[in-house]
């Protein structure tokens, strides 16, 4: 089988396209949070993804893939990506920008932790390591005592365990599902629950004409994310996809500085270092360990 060779250079542009979009979905999340609750927003961000899915679907005819196999695993990612996604939206408008996402970076920290638990794998001396590294990161991006545990840094490091418990049951999904039809489930089961919770009260507020373009940003944005994610790791390793990834925290920290006076706190930088160089040690364990795999 012919393997398909690396292109960094391509690689390196769909990953600027990623942080892009990462990025604008924080900053269409905090405009629209004047109007509408974190609820709302997934309930209407999860509507345009129904619609936008099921558009693709039906031109490249992927409606065969979506299947009803593993609901019940389907449900789980979902309740979970949910719940992540409603505290990361709370916390980009409570807390700095760059503060969220240097605390998202923590979510391979979380997997490694709990593939044990969930999948079986086994816990190395190096992703022990790793893990321990995260949680020095994290300790540095918050330091306890220092400043005021609030809500936000909470929800932003809840939202990365809820991502990590996403990944793992993808994980699990991936070995029998089509990407489109853990798309579909994604969105539809997420907008029921958006339905459901956003409605618990009785009122559900409608976006006006200046806050639905950010709606319609959210969800593309969120969509078009983890497509360009998908597509750099299809054609350049993960060694040379992560680092690139690793720079929405300092432009994230640029975007909330120019846009809404945030201070650039060099405290949350040397964190997310110390977290991104955990997450890196284990990536070349695991590279050289498949390498060793492969040469036997």
């Amino acid at each position: 089988m012919t393997q398909t060779p690396d292109r960094p250079g391509r690689a390196a542009v769909w990953m600027l396209g990623a942080i892009a979009c990462f990025s604008s979905m924080a900053v269409a999340g905090r405009e629209v949070s004047v109007q509408l609750d974190t609820f709302e927003l997934m309930m209407y961000r999860s509507g345009v993804g129904v619609l936008v899915v099921s558009l693709v679907l039906t031109l490249s005819g992927g409606w065969k893939g979506v299947t009803t196999d593993k609901l019940g695993v389907h449900l789980m990612r979902n309740l979970a990506h949910f719940t992540g996604q409603n505290l990361w939206f709370f916390a980009v408008t409570v807390i700095p920008l760059a503060q969220v996402f240097a605390l998202e970076f923590t979510q391979p920290i979380w997997v490694l932790l709990l593939s044990p638990l969930l999948l079986g794998e086994r816990l190395t001396l190096v992703r022990s390591l790793a893990a321990a590294m995260g949680f020095a990161g994290i300790l540095i991006v918050v330091r306890p005592g220092a400043e005021s545990l609030n809500a936000g840094v909470i929800c932003a490091a809840s939202a990365a365990v809820c991502f990590a418990f996403t990944t793992i049951f993808t994980k699990r999904l991936t070995r029998s599902a089509t990407i489109g039809c853990i798309l579909f489930w994604l969105t539809v089961m997420q907008l029921v629950m958006g339905v459901v919770a956003a409605g618990f009260d009785g009122d559900i507020a409608l976006p006006d004409a200046a806050t639905a373009p950010w709606v319609v940003l959210v969800a593309l944005a969120g969509l078009m994310a983890h497509f360009c994610v998908a597509n750099a790791l299809a054609i350049a390793p993960a060694t040379f996809v992560i680092p690139i990834d690793f720079a929405r925290v300092p432009t994230i920290a640029i975007v909330g500085m120019l846009l809404y006076q945030e201070p650039l706190d060099a405290w949350v930088f040397v964190g997310a270092i110390v977290i991104f160089a955990g997450n890196y040690i284990n990536l070349l364990a695991e590279r050289r360990a498949r390498a060793g795999r492969t040469a036997t």
